[in-house]
């Protein structure tokens, strides 16, 4: 794994809590990567990429062919800690629009226990456009909470209350033992883009353009995954590649 992957949340880790604030809503972010809205007991998830391994392999890249139980593992611990009434996978949670025909009959099975008596609402993604066929829950295009809207790409310019993927944002921390490049959660307070959760997604740095044309001129602060808990840090201690 390379060094954008954040630790796997183990069963018996309790993390430390740790608040963002966006459009003065506070959310939890779980050092696996992961957001709850503790009022709507709402998890949210971004970017699983489930059968990301199975689709390389059709292209003659082999990947460990894991990726899709290594992801429900780590989801079925947040649900197990949380116990969310709904949770919203915010686009991209199928590699390609065929990953729904190759996944596996047991990652099928932890997918249908995860969506056991919650809401499971799959946003649209660009790797994901339509719902997957026979996986359960409810497909939109985007979902809204009272000031919070929930989609996959995040809109240009001012877009107060948005959280989104689609970008995989990582920041790259110089400290005294090193360089460190993590996945993170990109935020300035008025809307927040979320890092990927899939095993294999790779990561874009804060400092690239794509982010500065959501922010503008100020680069987002990073609260950086670490072991068992986030970590804030300030724009002006994050680093380009």
């Amino acid at each position: 794994m390379s060094s954008t992957s954040t630790a796997t949340l183990r069963a018996d880790t309790i993390a430390v809590p740790h608040e963002i604030i966006v459009a003065g809503v506070g959310l939890v972010a779980d050092p696996a990567g992961a957001l709850f809205l503790e009022a709507e007991a709402l998890l949210v998830l971004a970017d699983l990429h489930l059968e990301k391994g199975s689709s390389y392999a059709a292209r003659r890249v082999f990947l460990p062919p894991y990726d899709t139980a290594a992801t429900l593992a780590r989801v079925t611990r947040l649900v197990a800690h949380y116990a969310p009434r709904a949770v919203i996978a915010l686009g991209d949670s199928f590699h390609d629009r065929r990953a729904a025909e190759r996944i596996h009959g047991a990652d099928v099975e932890s997918l249908r226990a995860l969506q056991a008596g919650r809401q499971w609402i799959w946003i649209a993604g660009n790797h994901d456009p339509d719902p997957p066929a026979g996986l359960g829950g409810e497909a939109c295009g985007e979902f809204r909470s009272g000031p919070l809207v929930f989609r996959h790409e995040p809109c240009e310019g001012a877009s107060p209350g948005e959280i989104a993927g689609h970008l995989h944002p990582v920041a790259r921390v110089v400290t005294a033992r090193g360089s460190l490049r993590r996945r993170c959660f990109a935020s300035d307070g008025e809307r927040c883009v979320m890092p990927a959760f899939g095993a294999f997604a790779g990561g874009l740095n804060l400092r690239d353009v794509a982010f500065s044309r959501l922010f503008g001129s100020r680069v987002p602060n990073a609260h950086v995954l670490g072991r068992d808990r986030v970590y804030p840090v300030a724009a002006r201690h994050c680093f380009g590649d």
